[in-house]
């Protein structure tokens, strides 16, 4: 087996509070309790026909796998603090952009985070989204032109904001 590169996850500073508090909530709640419902459907007998016994390994498995992702994630992570960012006015991960969106009028704000941390309802786009893509690199003034299911959206960046 070739060992791979371990590719540097960005995270924003909440982005990575929250993984370790989904991390210390599996290691200090849920494998105990997995543990404990393994050896309880064990105390029952027959493992063969034991359908407990089956599902408390299969989510042993689950939150085991999940530990190892997020030790994963956070050992690889570069935390960035957007406002430690000194990109001279330009869009990069972690920043929050003002648009306007040029065929409607409407006007939206986004920040762009990691793929774990991207939520559209709270206005978290992912690093790799295609608007993000369209984003970074661009100032105030510029316009991003989105490639849409609908065709090409284009949003004009009104602000660009280091919080």
């Amino acid at each position: 087996m070739e060992k791979h590169e371990m590719i540097k996850v960005p995270l924003t500073v909440l982005g990575a509070e929250l993984l370790r508090a989904e991390l210390q909530q599996l290691k200090s709640v849920e494998r105990p309790s997995v543990i404990a419902a393994i050896a309880e459907a064990r105390s029952h007998g027959d493992l063969s026909e034991n359908a407990e016994y089956d599902a408390a390994k299969e989510r042993q498995g689950f939150v085991e796998g999940r530990i190892a992702d997020l030790e994963g994630k956070l050992s690889n992570a570069v935390i960035i603090n957007p406002a430690e960012i000194d990109a001279e006015g330009r869009i990069v991960f972690g920043t929050t952009v003002d648009l306007e969106d040029l065929e409607s009028g409407d006007n939206v704000t986004y920040q762009i985070v990691g793929d774990d941390e991207a939520d559209i309802k709270l206005g978290k786009i992912s690093v790799s989204s295609p608007i993000a893509r369209a984003l970074i690199g661009k100032s105030a003034g510029d316009v991003a032109e989105v490639q849409a299911p609908g065709g090409i959206r284009e949003y004009e960046v009104l602000d660009v904001k280091y919080i």
